[in-house]
């Protein structure tokens, strides 16, 4: 078994008119490497957002993050840091997570809508260490995860489950 190693998470990208807010868990090596969000090349976050927002995928990453967040779209992680023995979730060594200021971010985004977790530890996390902190929460969807782990999801079939996110951007 390989030793676990501190993960300290990623800077949020929100901006104060974030009407959706989307929640990973904790980011995998090759983000945390490259200080990108979903920078793992199979990883599909990119392309599923890119399709529900109408940018190109392939654009550099910064425009990337300039066109989700001018849509409205933030994004963060629920775990801030950790001790992990790889990328996967269930690598993360419970009893180690120090939850992100989600409380606080969140107080501050008065048009906040939606707030989606990218997949089942993000949802779980969220749910255990900021929705009871909340006074009044924004609505929560949990979303399949776009992980190259969850294969058995095809990118039409993510983008179809993801689709609640272009509806609570068009409202």
């Amino acid at each position: 078994m390989s030793i676990a190693t501190l993960c300290i998470g990623l800077q949020a990208q929100v901006n104060v008119d974030c009407r959706v807010l989307l929640l990973g868990s904790m980011p995998g090596v090759a983000s945390l490497q490259e200080q990108r969000y979903y920078a793992h090349p199979r990883n599909r976050f990119w392309p599923v957002v890119a399709g529900i927002c109408g940018f190109d995928a392939g654009l550099a990453y910064e425009q990337r993050l300039q066109a989700l967040t001018s849509q409205g779209i933030g994004l963060w992680d629920v775990i801030g840091r950790c001790e992990r023995r790889g990328s996967l979730d269930a690598d993360i060594v419970r009893g180690t997570e120090v939850p992100n200021a989600l409380p606080e971010l969140i107080a501050t985004l008065p048009e906040l809508e939606l707030i989606g977790c990218n997949g089942g530890a993000a949802l779980h996390a969220f749910q255990r260490w900021v929705l009871p902190r909340l006074d009044t929460p924004p609505r929560v969807l949990a979303l399949p995860s776009t992980s190259p782990a969850n294969a058995a999801w095809s990118l039409p079939r993510l983008r179809q489950a993801w689709q609640p996110v272009a509806d609570a951007l068009a409202t």
